[in-house]
């Protein structure tokens, strides 16, 4: 399908409504290519600054604890899960993924394209048998050996698997959960002979953090960087059923920019507009996904945006890589009961009713997330509770109230409690393996009240 014919005039303000719109499109996946480009050199797997799993193409890293509250590469992360992380390119390197013997413990494996939509399922929600899956690109044409489970294929070369496996706050489950990560492989389907391979996954190298790391997220998209990259993606990712307009005027804008400078500018100038006016107000939760009740949001299509782009670019600026529905439902709030922004100069609590904690079939967790949507440090390296905290104390009728604030509580509520920041922070609920009532937004979670 052809755009507008060579040589037509485009006024500037056309111009400018075509870059918002292709920025708003493609923030994501630019994003998502640039954390992959950012893994491709390393040289096998391992640790960013000691901290995030990083790995080249063909090959995975898994952690063997929580992710630590350094990590600066990606917004959001988990205290519920071990992580694991790796960036694919399926065509050339079909993988084997491998899936351990869980027995009870949950896990789920995201695994993504280049739009960040879900295209596997693997997972302890779909039933996935212990042993080898396979992952191949669209244009991947080989034979699947004997022994493989099931092949899952991407709409696109690029993909990611990340691992994640339930772990509680014990001990004893960090010391039980180790023999099952070193089964969580990833690796060329070349390498294939139907056995089962381990890796010692503490013994993995650290890598130097990349150079310009603030307070916040790595900056994985860069405006005035945007249309120079734009036209690899055009050309990397087919359109859905549909784009094909779209892709068209893009590449339209983008082929008379080639040849005109003041094009190129303008090009330029309204992705440095568009990441203030449209991009930046999609990190805060409260302008993304739908209201679900008592000051709560939550977007119900992770990992399924399809083009839905608003949603998609929302996710891919306050916590990138959702996972789908059915797998994880994330719901949010930066603000109380009062419609007031969350302070650490103030005290809150959530109170579950007896037996109104978030209906799971996996786990549910609340975090703690500062203004950057990371971990703030604090004296009991606490950031959420949930399924996994085992010391959490009920109240006599059956009641749990969980305590959010910057200074004790007290420490006959300390186990109820996490430390907030002193300045504005996010509260976060996961629900891994959500039941019928959370999917169908008929369980509400309860109002943040702000105590005293």
């Amino acid at each position: 399908m052809q755009g507008t014919p060579p040589g037509t005039i485009l006024p500037p303000a056309y111009i400018e409504s075509v870059a918002r719109m292709a920025y708003l499109w493609g923030w994501p996946l630019v994003n998502n290519l640039n954390r992959a480009l950012g893994m491709k050199d390393v040289p096998e797997p391992g640790r960013i600054g000691g901290v995030a799993p990083v790995a080249p193409p063909g090959r995975i890293s898994m952690l063997t604890d929580y992710i630590d509250s350094a990590e600066r590469l990606v917004t959001c992360p988990n205290q519920d899960t071990v992580y694991g992380a790796g960036f694919q390119h399926l065509d050339a390197i079909p993988v084997i993924v491998q899936v351990p013997d869980f027995g009870d413990r949950f896990f789920a494996y995201q695994v993504c394209d280049a739009r960040t939509d879900a295209f596997a399922q693997i997972g302890k929600q779909y039933g996935n048998k212990p042993g080898f899956y396979l992952l191949v690109g669209p244009n991947w044409r080989g034979e699947v050996p004997k022994g493989v489970n099931a092949v899952f294929r991407s709409s696109t070369d690029l993909a990611c698997v990340f691992p994640r496996v339930f772990q509680d706050d014990t001990a004893e489950d960090k010391a039980a959960i180790q023999p099952i990560l070193r089964q969580i492989v990833v690796y060329p389907l070349s390498e294939f002979d139907g056995t089962m391979k381990t890796t010692d996954w503490s013994k993995t190298p650290s890598f130097p953090t990349p150079p310009g790391q603030g307070a916040g997220e790595t900056k994985w998209v860069i405006p005035e960087k945007f249309f120079d990259e734009l036209p690899g993606i055009l050309k990397a990712i087919p359109p859905l059923p549909g784009e094909e307009a779209l892709y068209a005027m893009f590449q339209s804008a983008i082929d008379a920019a080639a040849k005109d400078p003041a094009i190129k500018k303008a090009l330029v100038d309204a992705a440095v507009v568009a990441e203030a006016e449209l991009i930046a107000p999609l990190f805060h939760f409260h302008n993304n996904g739908r209201p679900i009740g008592n000051g709560w949001n939550s977007p119900p299509n992770g990992a399924r945006w399809g083009v839905d782009y608003l949603s998609r670019a929302a996710t891919a600026k306050s916590n990138m890589y959702d996972n789908a529905p059915e797998e994880t439902r994330y719901i949010y709030t930066d603000f109380d009961s009062d419609e007031k922004r969350l302070s650490g100069a103030n005290r809150y609590t959530v109170t579950f009713a007896k037996g109104q904690v978030p209906p799971v079939d996996g786990f549910w967790s609340l975090t703690v997330y500062n203004k950057e949507h990371l971990f703030e440090p604090n004296r009991l390296n606490r950031f959420s509770l949930g399924t996994k905290s085992k010391s959490m104390k009920h109240a006599p009728d059956g009641s749990l109230t969980l305590h959010f604030q910057h200074a004790s509580p007290g420490a006959d509520k300390e186990s109820n409690w996490v430390p907030t920041p002193k300045d504005e922070f996010s509260l976060y609920i996961r629900a891994y393996w959500p039941k019928p009532d959370i999917l169908e937004e008929r369980w509400k979670p309860p109002p943040v009240r702000k105590a005293g």
